[in-house]
């Protein structure tokens, strides 16, 4: 990309803010890119964050029902002309949704998401009511991690507008505020840290407002946890600290994570977004600790957040030069969750990284590359 703009190393590394050295090492796969860097390289090339990643690629099948989600998104307003699901049957496919985000299952989300979406659109509007627009607004949030995880920035947009909207017709503060953090999300995704801190910063004014007791904590927890994760993609340790020691207090009020509409929050998911900004405020001996405690606790975190823990240990381990160790975490990563392995961003630069250091064919890292897709990187076959 920086090739093709015709910019030198020197010309683009000005344009970001960063070093030329630390430019050359990203791009020869000396050093894994970072959400924060990758966002100040994205805007120097003036594109999107999810095309300098580039989007997840599908099968021709896959293809098909992505385009099928994409239309039943699109007809957020044009209900269905067959018969009305059953509420309580709606319900359970949506909890059954959620469930597969937990598995990070993306393949069987991707195949559920287009009917479960037109379904409960078209109740939504036939019954007006405060419950099924709840419902349908919690429908939106696995078509958003969908659209994440593959960087379908297109999707990711309008699937939070549409929640949005969902969730304006008959207000529910604590829908509105989950909406909320899901928004603050894409702000992460594209790389406009400081815009979604504004956003978190003003939904967690309106949520203290509307709210009391274990639902206001329920509200705030989940912005607090995205607050962290902006702060440290700033790296901005004061910011961090603020949302961090606000999402523990609001952690208090709930022994063991509670799930609701669409988010789990508590004492375990917590720990885990607290590991995700130690990394990115670099300080990997910290990550490895926390990973530990985390791990070895009797907790709910599900693969999908599992997963996310043993890549920010990967590259905790990278940083502190142990290439043993981020391998390690890397194949556990692969071993808990497949399919999330094989399109997070930070698990493919872990492994293009890794391949670049080793000097000679490493079997684990030459199976990995081609179930990763990267089997045209320099020195893995």
């Amino acid at each position: 990309m920086r090739k093709a703009r015709g910019l030198t190393q020197a010309a683009l590394a000005r344009r970001a803010g960063i070093s030329v050295s630390l430019l050359s090492k990203i791009e020869i796969g000396d050093r894994a890119l970072t959400p924060g860097v990758a966002a100040a390289i994205a805007r120097a090339l003036q594109i999107s964050l999810g095309a300098l990643y580039g989007e997840a690629e599908v099968s021709l099948d896959q293809g098909v029902q992505l385009e099928n989600l994409r239309t039943a998104v699109r007809r957020y307003d044009i209900p269905d002309q067959a018969p009305l699901s059953d509420p309580a049957q709606l319900r359970l496919e949506v909890d059954q949704a959620i469930i597969l985000v937990e598995q990070a299952d993306l393949a069987g989300l991707l195949r559920m998401l287009p009917g479960l979406l037109t379904r409960a659109t078209t109740y939504a509007h036939a019954a007006a009511s405060p419950e099924g627009w709840a419902l349908l607004a919690d429908v939106y949030y696995p078509v958003y991690y969908l659209g994440a995880r593959h960087r379908w920035m297109d999707l990711v947009e309008i699937a939070l507008i549409r929640e949005a909207w969902a969730a304006a017709q008959q207000p529910n503060p604590l829908v509105t505020a989950i909406a909320a953090a899901e928004r603050a999300g894409t702000f992460f995704h594209c790389g406009d840290f400081e815009g979604g801190l504004t956003v978190v910063d003003r939904a967690i004014v309106t949520a203290e407002t509307a709210l009391t007791g274990r639902e206001k904590a329920f509200a705030t927890g989940p912005l607090h946890l995205r607050g962290m994760t902006l702060a440290g993609g700033l790296k901005d340790p004061t910011e961090a600290q603020r949302h961090i020691r606000a999402a523990w207090t609001a952690a208090e009020e709930f022994p063991h994570d509670l799930r609701l509409h669409g988010w789990l929050f508590g004492p375990a998911n917590t720990a885990a977004h607290v590991l995700d900004t130690e990394e990115d405020l670099g300080r990997p001996r910290e990550v490895i600790r926390l990973a530990e405690k985390v791990m070895e606790k009797d907790t709910v975190l599900r693969p999908m957040r599992i997963a996310g823990v043993h890549i920010n240990t990967a590259r905790a381990y990278l940083d502190l030069g142990d290439r043993d160790g981020a391998q390690t975490s890397l194949l556990q990563a692969w071993d808990v969750a497949p399919q999330k392995a094989r399109v997070h961003p930070m698990s493919r630069e872990v492994l293009r990284v890794l391949i670049s250091l080793h000097r000679r064919s490493n079997p684990q890292l030459v199976t990995l590359a081609k179930r990763a897709g990267l089997t045209g990187e320099r020195g893995t076959l």
